[in-house]
């Protein structure tokens, strides 16, 4: 069993992705769904699954109960990707993404997931954390499951900092508030999301450029990588700030793009790329999974030739 990798990733709310699609979505009639697709999901095991088949030294803490969670267990086996799932008593969630074969629209259907126990949740955080190695990325994706306390991740970024790791968070509300109180290496904000957490509208890139700066100088991250959906995105740190248009590429699927975007990026500053640059593989990555169906996410080499399109603008 692998003991240590460069990038850990922890979900705590991980879920079997199951995707299909119909004719048509309507209300009461039966809908008659094609096969379906099934993969391992969740913020974590997405970027997890993205950083191996980067080629990156990975492993996935998530906790894993009943059938389903074995289930999800086995395809990340299946898949090659190193883990470590921390048995639980309820049973791991499904997801449903429906896709309308008429018009091409996405349903997305998520479960809340099961209730841990503390001593579960807690068993999770100490995998993550000897998981990772001293100057290495720990990197928490996702929902907390329900009934669980934010504060959990604040006291697990002053763990990480005491033991040298690089915490990236990408979520939201009273979670990343949590995250940023303790203060962490990056986070991954969409622009609803940092504009709701400062409580103020974001309009434009200088606005913009200047909240992810006002975050990092209060020392409450050292990097912003912030989602800005069909304008593209931001990352800023504090000596420089770059920007990337979205890709124009017409979906086969959204989902797990913005988890793609992260990995490329986390595997790239792993790689001991520059800000610039690796912003261009996180670009490659997520818009490489728009390319795929349902939850399959990104293939490398779908990402190696799209990073060669990618030029990054300067924003200070």
């Amino acid at each position: 069993m692998q003991t240590k990798a460069d990038v850990v990733t922890l979900t705590a709310n991980p879920a079997l992705d199951i995707a299909t699609s119909v004719a048509k979505v309507e209300s009461v009639n039966k809908l008659r769904c094609e096969a379906p697709r099934f993969d391992p999901g969740g913020g974590g095991i997405n970027v997890a699954r993205v950083v191996h088949r980067l080629g990156g030294s990975t492993l996935a803490v998530f906790p894993s109960g009943g059938p389903t969670g074995q289930r999800l267990a086995g395809l990340l086996q299946d898949a090659g990707v190193p883990t470590r799932p921390i048995a639980v008593a309820e049973d791991t969630r499904e997801s449903f993404n429906i896709t309308d074969r008429g018009d091409g629209a996405e349903y997305r259907f998520i479960l809340p997931g099961p209730h841990l126990t503390e001593a579960e949740l807690g068993q999770c955080l100490d995998a993550a954390l000897d998981a990772a190695h001293a100057g290495g990325f720990l990197v928490v994706s996702g929902s907390l499951p329900p009934g669980a306390p934010t504060t959990v991740i604040g006291d697990l970024a002053r763990r990480a900092k005491a033991a040298g790791l690089r915490l990236v968070v990408d979520t939201w509300g009273p979670t990343l508030a949590a995250a940023l109180e303790a203060g962490v290496h990056l986070i991954k904000p969409n622009l609803r999301e940092l504009s709701d957490h400062l409580d103020r509208a974001l309009p434009d890139m200088d606005t913009r450029m200047a909240a992810c700066r006002e975050l990092i100088a209060a020392g409450r991250t050292e990097m912003v990588a912030l989602s800005l959906s069909e304008q593209g995105a931001m990352l800023v740190t504090a000596e420089e700030a770059w920007s990337v248009p979205a890709a124009p590429i017409k979906p086969a699927s959204t989902v797990g793009a913005g988890d793609s975007f992260l990995a490329g990026l986390v595997w790239a500053l792993g790689q001991g790329r520059e800000p610039r640059d690796a912003l261009r593989f996180a670009a490659a990555s997520g818009a490489a999974t728009l390319l795929s169906p349902g939850t399959e996410l990104c293939h490398r080499d779908d990402v190696f030739r799209l990073v060669e399109q990618i030029e990054p603008s300067r924003l200070g």
